[in-house]
């Protein structure tokens, strides 16, 4: 079953989440150098994390419950990605170090986005079984 449309999302997320942070920076700083998630251990353990989270959700196709479930911790970990670089962002004293943000700060919310259509998709599918269940 893994050529449903909701691994198809997860697929995207995870693509979101562990390739595109390679090669798209985070921010910029005064000094001309681009700041990439590799540079930070945090940043990558977290980004790696919502990756894992993703695959495992997808092979994890039999039980569409446990999938929803991860992938809404999925979302929470990512709006945690989303809060610890809002605050890296702003923590910054009058832009000392970070002169320019990247679109790499926004990753995250591409993730959730994608996150949020495969639980739509894993919902359908659940409300599909339940209903091929009433008419036996």
């Amino acid at each position: 079953m893994l050529q449903r449309i909701q691994s198809i999302y997860l697929f995207c997320c995870m693509l979101t989440a562990g390739v595109l942070p390679l090669f798209i920076s985070l921010w910029t700083t005064t000094s001309k150098k681009e700041v990439f998630v590799a540079d930070n251990v945090l940043y990558t353990a977290l980004f790696g994390s919502t990756v894992l989270l993703a695959l495992v959700s997808i092979f994890s196709y039999k039980k569409r419950q446990n999938q929803f479930v991860i992938n809404r911790l999925n979302m929470i970990l990512n709006f945690i990605i989303i809060g610890l670089l809002v605050y890296h962002s702003l923590n910054l004293s009058g832009e000392a170090k970070v002169s320019m943000k990247g679109i790499g700060m926004f990753l995250p919310i591409f993730s959730i986005v994608f996150l949020a259509l495969a639980n739509k998709a894993i919902k359908r599918d659940e409300d599909l079984v339940k209903s091929v269940d009433r008419i036996r």
